[in-house]
């Protein structure tokens, strides 16, 4: 994915209507990522904290939370998600992509209201989960409209803007959550998760707008309506002929998948599909196994117990970021690994569990470590995870396919988010890992690079039926780099209607 904005001398048509579709869609990336990092905040807030504790005291004598609780409230928006994601398949194939994510919206809201209703931790849970439900939904449904919509020349920056969407929700989330955290009243709490209405109501607005993917109505055999469909992204009239060259390739992309039978998920487990489902799996939970929403899940509470003085401004800094690069495995890993030397040579723990920073200098370098690392994540795993999962699936069984990985994804994030209170916490039955978890995200961004040389193949440029020429062609992913395709849809499609031709005449003139 090459971050080129200038369109290629020769493409017909207007870029801009694809890519602003392609960019406001990525909105929903807000709902993610501002859910996502609005926990963080609001469990570190000292009303909160009084209001929904069932009676469990800290190392300070304050009333909180304990780690098993802190796990419940965390990983139960993860768990919806997993199953929210898992629904996208069936929902998007059946209503649309388009009115898919207007109806998870609406799940969304629904558990929103639940949370800002709550006042005890059973609600509040319940509340968690839908809202779960809802974003593992939208999670699925965006890069797959982004990936149909876009032009090839720039799909990967428009699928790859979703990530830049999730980075703006979590900065938002820790600017209301500074705002807020101080109010002695349930506003500190009810504020923050309210926002989210918001942010809801502007993706409804925009999607009863935009029109449906040409590659849906495709699917459902509605080649008038992809016509128009198609025609209003490239700004190009119905008659135009290299939009019906365009159209013509995804039917007849779609009619050769149809002819090698009806799809279903057992297709997702057969012949190269299959290597392209373990590399969107894999993809999608090391993402997860970097480290990142550890820091989002947990930054402020951390940064809390490990003795600065002001994490909610801590949080809210490491938020500050933006795509730029498209891979950063080798920065991540740098990154943790030292993050995990300073935390643990330069610090140590009281006969309560509580931490005594040694050096105050080194804590301070080892955050902007982690603001280093968060930078390379967002310039590379962020994006890529979904660029590529998003493009690397043939038309009959991408929702489906789409669906496994981004569950893959919230599977591993609800992993980290259940197990990190038990991981780093002190007391009893708790590893007390501290910032020795570090090591543990180190390693993991050690084997992204692995992943990256073996598995990845390099899809820039191709249309997303190329993409599946590219896996049918090359076995070995470093060799997928400078592949030209050779073949075009259209040309087997009308191959076999000669083959036809020729053996009715046969059939005839035998007669």
């Amino acid at each position: 994915m090459g971050i080129m904005l200038k369109k290629p001398e020769g493409t017909p048509g207007k870029s801009w209507v694809a890519i602003s579709i392609g960019m406001f869609v990525a909105f929903g990336g807000v709902l993610y990522g501002y859910d996502t990092g609005t926990i963080s905040g609001i469990i570190a807030m000292s009303f909160w904290e009084n209001k929904f504790s069932t009676g469990y005291r800290d190392s300070t004598g304050h009333l909180n939370i304990d780690s098993s609780e802190q796990s419940e409230i965390v990983s139960i928006l993860s768990a919806g998600t997993f199953f929210g994601a898992l629904l996208a398949a069936p929902l998007g194939d059946s209503i649309g992509r388009r009115f898919g994510l207007i109806a998870s919206t609406f799940v969304f809201f629904f558990g929103v209201a639940l949370q800002v209703a709550a006042t005890a931790i059973p609600l509040f849970v319940a509340g968690r989960f839908f809202a779960g439900l809802g974003v593992g939904l939208i999670s699925a449904l965006i890069p797959l409209y982004q990936s149909e919509t876009a032009p090839k020349w720039i799909r990967g920056v428009i699928v790859g803007s979703y990530q830049w969407a999730i980075t703006i929700g979590l900065l938002l989330a820790s600017i209301v959550n500074n705002a807020s955290k101080d109010r002695d009243d349930t506003g500190s709490y009810r504020i923050p998760i309210g926002v989210q209405f918001a942010w809801g109501l502007i993706l409804v607005g925009g999607m009863l707008i935009l029109p449906e993917t040409p590659r849906y109505m495709i699917k459902k055999d509605k080649h008038a309506s992809a016509m128009k469909s198609l025609a209003k992204i490239r700004r190009l009239p119905e008659t135009d002929a290299d939009l019906i060259d365009e159209l013509n390739e995804i039917q007849a992309n779609h009619n050769y998948e149809l002819s090698l039978g009806k799809s279903s998920y057992r297709d997702c487990f057969r012949g190269n599909i299959l290597k392209r489902v373990i590399t969107g799996c894999f993809l999608q939970a090391l993402q997860q196994l970097t480290g990142i929403n550890f820091i989002f899940y947990y930054g402020t509470q951390f940064f809390k117990n490990s003795g600065f003085k002001n994490s909610f401004v801590i949080s809210l800094i490491t938020n500050c970021r933006r795509p730029v690069l498209l891979w950063g495995a080798i920065g991540m890993c740098v990154s943790q690994f030292l993050v995990a030397i300073i935390g643990t040579t330069t610090t140590s723990q009281d006969a309560h569990g509580n931490i005594i920073v040694l050096n105050e200098a080194a804590q301070k370098a080892a955050i902007a470590l982690i603001c280093i690392f968060i930078f390379f994540f967002a310039a590379s795993w962020g994006p890529v995870a979904w660029v590529v999962t998003g493009e690397i699936f043939p038309l009959k069984i991408r929702a489906k396919a789409l669906s496994m990985t981004t569950a893959t994804n919230w599977l591993f994030n609800w992993a980290i988010a259940y197990s990190t209170p038990y991981l780093v916490d002190y007391g009893p039955g708790n590893a007390n890992l501290q910032s020795k978890i570090f090591f543990l995200w180190g390693a993991c961004c050690f084997l992204c690079i692995a992943f990256v040389y073996f598995m990845i193949y390099e899809t820039k440029g191709l249309t997303l039926e190329q993409v599946d020429e590219l896996y049918s062609e090359v076995s070995v992913a470093r060799k997928s780099v400078g592949w030209k395709p050779t073949i075009k849809f259209t040309d087997i499609q009308e191959a076999a209607m000669g083959e036809k031709a020729d053996i009715a005449m046969e059939e005839h003139a035998s007669a």
